[in-house]
């Protein structure tokens, strides 16, 4: 049995050394290899016979309804031609196109990322719908699974705010870090890059992008994050909160010390209540800015490395680079609603501290 179970695996070993073979000889580094040095001179880029070069388009593109998916398609036909043939090339019509832009403004429209981020969250729904249906005291394996997530997040969140406040803060948390990782993760199914309408051979606009790509959606993310600590901030505190940042009781002291001829003290009263609390308040603002490119860098710099490896070396050298993928959009998740999850435990505590301090 052993001696059989070493020959599956020599098999697949090989196997697998074939594919990265036929992978490096298909790939673009095996077409530079084979490619005409008068190619070269004219500054080609070497393509394999499988996977085309890589166009990255940072905006997202539009995919319903159809007219304004055309009126895109013409656009980007139209600036294709102008960056190959010059502005002379182009057409009244095209000259027209490109100046009304990509996008025509009197109508709603369906981009690819949200599209994606409307089948994340159908994929969530589900998920723990068809995970609670059928709740029985003895779990099966997929209510077991969907268990062992919900347990996990929720120990995640007593140990930053303790498990008086937990329930409170876990549903925004859970749905953060749930909702990042499944866009993360599903846009590196193989179907994503292969559905979209074509232009020829090629896809030029694709029907499904991963949101986090897409800046707008990790803006709203950020949007979420902070409203929701704002309001926490000022559910447990009320309008004390707000002395967060503009701090009365320092002005009060700085003046009082001011004619007490205590200048020290009056220096960092007027300190704290100009400097300071303004800087508390920027500092929560500048987190949107944060928060929106930690997420949006990450996911777009994982896309291009996907699409970059599997043109260079298609087959098996891309696995390694999901596998990295995975692991980035976990990470991206974890940092995502832990981040918000600080600063909503923060926002609870830091003014009781705060005063705690001042007035030892």
């Amino acid at each position: 049995m052993g001696s059989g179970a070493g020959k599956y695996i020599a098999l697949g070993l090989i196997f697998v050394l074939a594919l990265s073979i036929a992978g490096l000889i298909t790939g673009a580094i095996g077409a530079g290899l084979t490619q005409s040095e008068e190619a070269k001179d004219a500054g080609e880029t070497a393509e394999g016979p499988f996977i085309p070069k890589p166009e990255v388009h940072l905006p997202a593109q539009v995919v319903f309804p159809t007219s304004d998916r055309e009126h895109y398609q013409a656009f980007l036909n139209a600036e294709e031609q102008e960056k190959a043939h010059g502005e002379e090339s182009l057409t009244r019509e095209q000259h027209e196109i490109i100046d009304e832009g990509p996008y025509q403004g009197s109508n709603f429209i369906v981009t690819n990322a949200i599209l994606s981020s409307w089948v994340a969250s159908i994929l969530l729904v589900l998920l723990f719908v068809l995970g609670a249906r059928k709740a029985a005291l003895v779990p099966g394996r997929f209510q077991n699974f969907v268990e062992i997530a919900i347990e996990g997040l929720l120990n995640f969140v007593e140990a930053v705010v303790g498990k008086e406040r937990s329930r409170l803060v876990f549903p925004v948390i859970a749905t953060i870090f749930l909702f990042v990782i499944i866009n993360a993760w599903i846009g590196l199914l193989p179907i994503y890059p292969s559905l979209g309408f074509k232009q020829g051979d090629i896809i030029q606009v694709h029907l499904l992008r991963p949101a986090g790509t897409d800046i707008n959606m990790p803006l709203a993310l950020a949007l979420v994050s902070f409203v929701f600590v704002e309001y926490l901030g000022l559910k447990i505190l009320g309008f004390g909160y707000i002395t967060k940042f503009v701090r009365v009781g320092s002005l009060k002291h700085g003046i009082a010390s001011l004619f007490r001829l205590q200048f020290l003290d009056a220096f960092q009263g007027l300190l704290d209540f100009f400097f300071v609390g303004p800087l508390e308040a920027f500092s929560e603002l500048v987190r949107l800015i944060s928060f929106t490119f930690r997420l949006f860098g990450n996911m777009t710099a994982g896309e291009i490395l996907v699409l970059v490896s599997a043109f260079l070396v298609p087959f098996v050298a891309t696995v390694g680079v999901y596998g990295l993928e995975l692991l980035v959009g976990f990470i991206q998740a974890l940092i995502f609603s832990g981040l918000t999850l600080v600063f909503a435990a923060i926002a609870i505590t830091s003014h009781d501290a705060h005063e705690e301090s001042h007035s030892a």
